[in-house]
């Protein structure tokens, strides 16, 4: 690891990824990860990802994502992605990656709650999984990207609203001030906050304090969405989810008494609640889903790694219903950055679940996350390559004492986040 970059990404999820590869090969990137570079969100993302079939869905997938946002949405923001989406997923075929495909060799399109129709592309049941993974094998094979490991931001470097590099520390708590014209900053969301979530347990939304402490403006910090199912379990760790396809396949929702109690393809808070309601009313710790409906051929072609998670735990959804809780899952708030995905700082930017371009408004559409995160990384790419530069940062050395008690350090941007949360909730009371 040197000791200047042209551009400084933290995180190395599917945002991350895809705007170092965005990059012309001579524009040296470091790219830094608090654990293994595949432990990111994007990895577990089950679901698919959303693209525009066609000039007639563009009416109904923009409807679709305004509804499931409660009107709060960005238009456009949401109008961009939505018309970004076909050159996307042409650029991810050419990178090898893999979707399903009909009897006809055509792409296959599954549907998930609350969409209108089936829009969305999938791989099996870890799709994230497959996108992620090719990018981060074209990642480690350009001379251009230097990828470090067990590497944590633990400040950013920064003088008259001007960004300049990073302050990082690796697991032996040894600090490194690293210089660069450009920060993005795409290090996930905040589920390691929570006792319940489906997120990695280190991604505890460190980037936000930070941000904060910089006087980088934030934006729906309380906008926090629940996944509707995940596999109960009394084991402590993440939770594992049970996919919204899967409801979209055909699943259906239970009671204790067997009996259905909700429509299955509702937005996903809407559905959460109606669960949290069921549940208190039957003094229960979860509903069940059913699998059946499904059909042994698609419950093995299609969610093979739910089928076999879910044996493993002792259930067999070919033969019976699973029980499943609503956990913490996606971030709709976050660091408020524009179409460019540039914040209020000079010379940072922010994509992926980080940011808040305003795309999900209240509540994210399902299978909008992964599209949304590499639309926007690519702008962020476009802009530091062709946009206006930044004036230089001219922050002297940081004082490390500040960064001495690395546990006492992470643990107050924790506090930090948590209470921004809560003033933010009051606020919408």
């Amino acid at each position: 690891m040197k000791e200047h970059y042209d551009v400084i990404i933290v995180g190395t999820g599917a945002a991350g990824l895809y705007c170092a590869l965005s990059f012309p090969e001579r524009i040296k990137v470091l790219m830094i990860t608090k654990k293994e570079a595949d432990q990111s969100d994007s990895f577990l993302a089950q679901g698919g990802i959303c693209m525009l079939r066609g000039e007639d869905d563009y009416e109904n997938y923009f409807e679709d994502t305004m509804r499931a946002g409660h009107y709060e949405n960005n238009k456009r923001a949401v109008d961009l992605m939505i018309r970004s989406s076909n050159s996307i997923i042409r650029d991810l075929l050419d990178r090898g990656v893999r979707f399903a495909r009909n009897s006809r060799g055509e792409l296959d399109f599954t549907r998930e709650g609350a969409h209108s129709q089936p829009r969305i592309l999938f791989y099996e049941d870890v799709t994230g999984r497959e996108i992620t993974s090719h990018l981060l094998e074209q990642a480690r094979t350009k001379e251009n990207i230097e990828i470090c490991q067990y590497m944590t931001m633990v400040d950013l470097i920064s003088e008259d609203n001007i960004c300049g590099g990073i302050v990082c520390m690796n697991e032996k708590d040894e600090i490194y001030e690293i210089r660069a014209p450009y920060v993005v900053l795409a290090c996930g969301g905040l589920g390691g906050l929570y006792k319940n979530s489906t997120n990695f347990p280190h991604i505890t939304g460190d980037a936000l304090a930070i941000a904060m402490n910089h006087q980088v403006k934030l934006e729906h910090l309380d906008y926090i969405q629940i996944h509707p199912t995940t596999l109960y379990s009394k084991k402590p760790g993440r939770r594992f989810l049970i996919s919204e396809s899967v409801r979209g396949e055909g699943a259906l929702l239970y009671d204790r008494n067997g009996q259905r109690f909700t429509d299955e393809l509702q937005p996903r808070d809407l559905l959460s609640q109606a669960i949290f309601s069921q549940m208190e009313k039957q003094d229960t710790e979860y509903v069940m889903e059913d699998m059946r409906p499904l059909g042994e051929e698609t419950i093995l072609k299609h969610f093979p790694n739910i089928f076999h998670h879910c044996l493993e735990e002792g259930y067999d959804v070919r033969k019976e219903p699973i029980p499943v809780v609503p956990a913490q899952h996606y971030f709709m708030g976050g660091i408020q950055v524009d179409l460019g995905s540039r914040t209020s700082m000079e010379g940072l930017y922010a994509c992926g679940e980080t940011s808040c371009n305003g795309v999900h408004g209240k509540n994210r559409l399902a299978s909008n996350s992964l599209l949304e995160s590499l639309v926007f990384a690519r702008r962020a790419a476009d802009d530091i390559l062709f946009g206006k530069k930044p004036d230089k940062c001219r922050a002297g050395s940081v004082d490390r004492s500040h960064y001495k008690d690395r546990e006492a350090l992470m643990k107050g941007y924790r506090k930090k986040v948590l209470e921004e949360i809560e003033r933010m909730e009051k606020e919408h009371e």
